[in-house]
């Protein structure tokens, strides 16, 4: 089993999740995160005085996963999340050791 973390603009969102599930992905976590990777931040005008935001809005999706799915996984979120510009985000691909459905007691890969 594989954990996907995958970074990705916020209106990017609802386009990752149709992908995903299109590819019988069933379930995912989504947090709004704030980070900066290149992009550093930039510059915004409020009531006419410039300040520094140096840290962007984004989206953390975490997807546990078969480890057979993972490159179609990742494929759809690239697909659904890539707007060619800076600051489209990451993907991470870390091992998963075991997941329990906590209603069942159903491990791993059933438990997905």
């Amino acid at each position: 089993m594989k954990l996907v973390s995958a970074i990705i603009k916020p209106f990017k969102l609802d386009d990752v999740r149709e992908a995903i599930a299109g590819v019988g992905i069933e379930g995912m976590t989504v947090t709004e995160v704030k980070g900066f990777g290149r992009q550093k931040g930039h510059t915004e005008l409020y009531r006419g005085a410039e300040y520094q935001v140096d840290f962007l809005p984004k989206v953390k999706l975490e997807i546990a996963t078969k480890a057979e799915n993972l490159e179609l996984l990742i494929e759809s979120i690239v697909n659904a999340s890539r707007t060619g510009k800076i600051g489209d985000g990451k993907i991470f691909v870390s091992d998963l050791e075991q997941a329990i459905r906590i209603r069942t007691g159903e491990l791993d890969n059933e438990a997905l």
